[in-house]
């Protein structure tokens, strides 16, 4: 058991590179080969989920998905944007260059600034390559649980120490990691958002929204991939005096996204 664990620890420790903020990442995959996923991915998402054809509701996230795509330095046209008509409170960017907006968003995410606070967070997933990071972390955990099984064969309690290693590899390895990611994108998604334009102060009243629109069954913050919302909006105000200023700079540029639902 013990050099089952050795040898995932091993595993799991082969960083190699370095995220947009300095962290250390383990990247398994190419840029190529995350963005044909990214694609194979998105193409399945669009057979799965029904396409908003709303001309009016398009246009608006499209304006605001524009701005922050081009704070990045990008070409707006090379982006796949798609708004899916669903109750889901819900948007995710992937690899390849494609972001996916629900319209229950639009419901909690009440303003232009709102919007480009979660859309500028997922592209900031994309950007700090945290997909890349998910796959090759779970390529990783798998090949040391099978390690481990091996080690295991013939135990008498061999059924109750998978489990429990199997619990230890997600609470350890899988779920804080992607509470990282998340803190990471927060950061990066709300610079960008404040070098596109829009009020990063407004980062702070969504995340109140999120939290009123909450069923009230959120898992406890040490077992979420997620920051609770008390945690989240903290951050984002301590954030506040280091956006500001770019904020302030981009409105100064004569940078002022103009989009209207």
């Amino acid at each position: 058991m013990i050099a089952a664990l050795a040898i995932l620890g091993l595993l799991t420790s082969c960083a190699t590179h370095r995220s947009p903020t300095g962290r250390d990442q383990m990247l398994l995959f190419s840029p190529q080969e995350m963005a044909q996923m990214g694609d194979q991915s998105f193409a399945q998402i669009k057979q799965k989920e029904t396409i908003a054809t709303d001309r009016t509701t398009n246009a608006y996230v499209r304006c605001v998905a524009d701005g922050i795509i081009t704070a990045l330095g990008d070409d707006p046209a090379a982006w796949e944007v798609v708004v899916f008509d669903s109750e889901q409170v819900n948007a995710f960017a992937l690899p390849g260059k494609h972001i996916g907006v629900y319209t229950g968003l639009l419901e909690v995410a009440t303003s232009q600034d709102q919007l480009a606070a979660v859309v500028g967070h997922e592209v900031a997933h994309v950007l700090a390559r945290h997909s890349n990071e998910r796959v090759s972390r779970s390529q990783l955990s798998n090949a040391g649980l099978q390690i481990a099984d091996i080690f295991l064969k013939g135990n008498a309690n061999r059924d109750i120490y998978m489990a429990g290693l199997g619990l230890g590899v997600q609470v350890g390895i899988t779920l804080p990691y992607g509470r990282t990611q998340e803190s990471e994108a927060d950061v990066m998604g709300t610079e960008l958002m404040a070098r596109a334009g829009f009020n990063p102060a407004e980062a702070v009243t969504l995340w109140h929204n999120m939290g009123e629109a909450s069923t009230g069954n959120a898992p406890p913050q040490l077992l979420s991939t997620h920051p609770s919302h008390s945690t989240r909006i903290g951050d984002l105000k301590e954030l506040q005096p280091q956006v500001q200023p770019l904020y302030q700079r981009a409105r100064g540029q004569g940078i002022t996204p103009r989009c209207k639902r």
